[in-house]
């Protein structure tokens, strides 16, 4: 079998797929990715084979993010879709196209935010699965704001009539009757389980919930791995890749919290240092962290909300509390909430006071560390990226 796995350049959509394509290509399968080749290269296993898609808006993603990173809310919503996904799928439809013709995949899977991926698979009459990368698009995010929904759905509907793909063939056929590149009829994998998404979507038998899948990634050398104190209970600060450059003043309150749990606990600051100015000798501060290495010493993880630090902290059982920020961040947060596996705090009021509480409540209570092993047992027992290379066998 041949997959192609079409994805943003963007590491949180990538990394499952790294997982779920090692897992194919160990069963003797072909595997290719497509998207913008330099970012690409990057995130993906030096072997990977990448199919150049898009390079020219791949490439100013990192301008655009320059912009984006201030945005809340509504603001940063529109700036992702009018700025971001439409313009990066125009740009990668023409370089996904000759992928397809190039490569001949017997099924596509397409991230979520690579909407080129659906477009093209249904014009040239390829089976295609969604890589639901992150889970909030799953939840009605929009219940409670039915205007942005209706906004959201309109930014789809033009870019299907903007290269002939909105009927149900992609031929504006049944009466004009509209898909949603989102979503696969045939095959959602879905990275994470029902016990943190919630067990009341509804969900049809083509979702997969399949839990989190972990696949190589760039290591981050020179961790000072002596530095871990043993007498103390040592804790994950961490904004993500994209979210560092906003986090001064959320920094600053995480000194404060760590000044005030000193003699018990020890914080590992993943962050700029330029950001953060001095830290104090029990924050051990690095710019970058081997993630997936380090999180089986740890006792908790303060976080964004991002889907994959969420999701890579509860597989250790490890509860969070978490700043959201933007984007599907705040759903995330929630969902950890009602879960009961962590506490949330705000990004951009978060006091000293409120972080220590929060710190505290997650590593000295027994519910949040509970509810984590409980999340943990499910992301076990789901499958990860074996689960998901068997649905998508089942394709073919």
């Amino acid at each position: 079998m041949r997959v192609l796995f079409t994805v943003p350049p963007l590491a949180g959509h990538v990394n499952p797929t790294v997982a779920v394509g090692a897992e194919l290509a160990a069963r003797g399968h072909e595997i290719a990715w497509t998207g913008p080749a330099s970012a690409l290269a990057g995130l993906l296993p030096p072997s990977a084979r990448i199919l150049p898609a898009g390079e020219e808006a791949g490439g100013g993603y990192s301008a655009l993010h320059a912009r984006w990173r201030d945005l809340r809310g509504v603001g940063a919503l529109r700036f992702l879709w009018e700025e971001a996904l439409v313009p990066l799928a125009r740009a990668m439809v023409p370089g996904v196209t000759r992928a397809v013709r190039a490569f001949e995949p017997d099924v596509m899977v397409a991230d979520q935010q690579a909407l080129a991926g659906p477009l093209v698979a249904r014009r040239l009459g390829v089976p295609w699965a969604t890589s639901a990368s992150t889970s909030a698009e799953l939840t009605r995010p929009f219940a409670d704001f039915p205007k942005v929904g209706e906004w959201v759905a309109e930014r789809i509907s033009g870019l299907l009539r903007e290269f002939g793909a909105d009927g149900p063939d992609g031929d504006g056929g049944e009466g004009g009757r509209e898909w949603d590149p989102r979503f696969s009829d045939r095959l959602v994998l879905v990275f994470s389980t029902p016990e943190l998404v919630g067990a009341d979507g509804g969900f049809p038998p083509h979702y997969a919930f399949v839990g989190p899948a972990f696949g190589a990634r760039p290591t981050a050398s020179g961790f000072p791995w002596q530095r871990l104190d043993p007498a103390r209970r040592r804790v994950l600060v961490s904004l993500g890749t994209l979210n560092q450059e906003a986090g001064g003043r959320f920094y600053g309150a995480v000194l404060g919290a760590a000044e005030r749990l000193a003699a018990e606990v020890q914080l590992v600051l993943a962050a700029p240092a330029a950001l953060v100015g001095a830290a104090p000798d029990h924050v051990l501060l690095q710019e970058r962290v081997p993630q997936l290495e380090l999180l089986p010493h740890l006792d908790a993880v303060v976080c964004h909300g991002g889907h994959n630090t969420v999701c890579e902290a509860l597989a250790y059982g490890l509860p969070l509390v978490v700043a959201p920020i933007r984007d599907d961040q705040p759903i995330v947060a929630q969902q950890v909430v009602r879960a009961g596996a962590g506490v949330r705090v705000r990004f951009g009021r978060t006091r000293a006071e409120e972080l220590r509480d929060a710190l505290t409540a997650v590593l000295d209570e027994p519910g949040p560390r509970r509810s984590a092993r409980r999340i943990q047992a499910s992301f076990a027992a789901a499958g990860g990226a074996a689960a998901a290379a068997d649905r998508l066998e089942k394709l073919i």
